[in-house]
């Protein structure tokens, strides 16, 4: 019996890396369709515009906040299996992502069989987690460890410390997030309290010794 067909969205503003992952879709006999976007507003709007079985989704985009994309297109459209492809590290996002609604998460590094094995598993329905994200997460149980970035700080507050890592403005930060200035100060007020840090220069600190920019 012949597999569904599947089409899948890759949403990642690298455009060598898209045309890659194309490459590598195209080996995928089950893959009938492959769209592109280049910022989290396109995918939006082509999730909006047209059916997607599989969305791969880059975290570091222009436009809306990635985690904002994420929670919008799993509330306008929940059949959507979205899986999370990114640089940064599994163990500061991933249950971040999977809690937005992701169903799965895969750094850039890994070897082309498995995300051809995560695009499969999420788009049946299953939830896909890397052996190297299982074993952290075996880990921590075992030794009851605290993600301090996944318990203490909210959605918000984590985009926020990104953006001022990052070298934004508390404007562009809130430009991003669609909302004002003033409460973009209030999340940092919050953040600093919680991670105990006193400055900008201690977030872009904290968020380099995580790998929380690039």
């Amino acid at each position: 019996m012949n597999p569904a067909k599947l089409s899948v969205l890759i949403a990642d503003d690298h455009s060598i890396l898209r045309s890659g992952l194309k490459r590598l879709l195209s080996e995928m006999p089950e893959i009938e369709e492959v769209g592109e976007a280049g910022s989290g507003d396109r995918a939006l709007q082509m999730v909006r515009d047209t059916h997607w079985d599989v969305l791969l989704l880059d975290l570091d985009m222009p436009g809306q906040d990635p985690f904002d994309v994420l929670r919008r297109v799993k509330m306008e459209h929940p059949d959507i299996a979205v899986l999370i492809l990114s640089m940064y590290p599994e163990e500061q996002f991933a249950m971040r992502a999977l809690k937005a609604g992701a169903a799965g998460y895969l750094g850039k590094t890994s070897a082309p069989e498995q995300l051809i094995t995560a695009i499969r598993e999420v788009a049946k329905g299953s939830v896909y987690i890397s052996p190297n994200l299982a074993l952290t997460l075996a880990n921590n149980l075992r030794s009851k460890a605290v993600d301090t970035l996944n318990n203490l700080l909210t959605d918000r507050e984590f985009a926020v410390l990104r953006g001022i890592a990052a070298g934004k403005s508390l404007v562009e930060i809130g430009h991003q997030l669609k909302l004002s200035a003033k409460t973009i100060t209030t999340y940092r007020t919050r953040l600093l309290s919680k991670l105990n840090l006193t400055s900008n220069v201690d977030i872009a600190r904290y968020a380099a010794q995580f790998g929380l920019i690039k």
